[in-house]
């Protein structure tokens, strides 16, 4: 299977590095590769954490304002009558996966790394890659477990924003 590999580094230096899987979910791959090569994602936050569940970035800056101007995607799960993933990447621990709006057909940029057991997403949602390492997931669950609060309409923000310096095909 061809793999797409990138790493997400913070501006507190700490890096995640991710593959991607294009022969499962090609249309959210392909997107996201876009938003990489165009720095999309330069100094956006995981502006949505929860604990024991999944951490999300990619759509807001650092004041919680949407960075938006994307065109949507199809989202690419069983529900939405994709199924090369149904059964492939399930929503464990370390996997990617795009984020939507109840359309199923509203994912742009923002993006989910699941931190839990969160398998009740599956076939519901487009995974699309996976951390690859240990020490990623480990960044990944302490960002988890960071303290949240609620901004305007916004729940489950990180009191102290986790910023995304730059993310970087490898």
């Amino acid at each position: 299977m061809k793999i797409i590999k990138f790493e997400i580094i913070l501006k507190d230096g700490k890096k995640m590095q991710a593959e991607l899987f294009p022969e499962l979910a090609p249309i959210s791959v392909e997107n996201f590769v876009n938003l990489i090569k165009n720095k999309y994602f330069d100094g956006l936050i995981f502006h949505r954490v929860i604990k024991d569940f999944m951490i999300q970035g990619g759509g807001m800056d650092v004041k919680m304002n949407e960075k938006g101007g994307l065109e949507p995607i199809k989202g690419e799960f069983s529900i939405n009558g994709w199924n090369k993933n149904a059964t492939n990447l399930k929503h464990l621990p370390g996997v990617l996966s795009m984020a939507r709006t109840n359309d199923m057909n509203s994912a742009t940029s923002q993006f989910f790394i699941v931190t839990g057991d969160a398998s009740f997403l599956d076939g519901q949602y487009a995974s699309f890659g996976k951390l690859s390492n240990e020490e990623s997931l480990k960044i990944a669950l302490e960002i988890s477990n960071c303290e949240t609060t609620t901004h305007d309409y916004h729940d489950d923000v990180p009191t102290e924003p986790i910023i995304i310096e730059t993310m970087n095909l490898i």
